[in-house]
């Protein structure tokens, strides 16, 4: 855990930072693989994030996934979607280079997450629900 110190109407300040560490997730087995934290814990979390259908489960709060919905506005709204949907996370700063492929009713988007523990390129496809 890291402490920041700062100054708020001139009186010291301390906040600490919560780590990332947190299970590796092994999807293709269904199991937990050891832990994981800084870059490797964000893209897992980005991962997580787009698979997770915003306001669906009680557990996760409202800021948690994305929205679904999407329909025939796929095209228009899909890169402001992924990008509020990982703006979220307070450990990613920013979401840039988006590209999207739609064919049919699929779409596959790559885009580069810039996080607070550096960067990481994203490749993600699935079909509108």
């Amino acid at each position: 855990m890291m402490k920041v110190e700062g100054n708020s109407l001139g009186a010291a300040v301390e906040e600490e930072l919560q780590t990332s560490r947190t299970y590796r997730l092994d999807l293709d087995n269904g199991r937990i693989a050891g832990m994981i934290d800084s870059l490797d814990a964000v893209e897992q979390a980005v991962y997580k994030i787009l698979d997770t259908d915003r306001f669906a489960h009680f557990i996760y709060s409202d800021n948690y996934g994305m929205e679904k919905q999407l329909g025939q506005r796929i095209v228009h709204d899909l890169e402001r979607l992924v990008t509020e949907a990982l703006l979220a996370d307070d450990r990613i700063t920013g979401v840039e280079q988006f590209r999207m492929e739609a064919s049919g009713d699929e779409a596959r988007v790559s885009f580069r997450v810039r996080s607070v523990f550096g960067s990481l390129s994203v490749s993600y496809g699935r079909k509108p629900e």
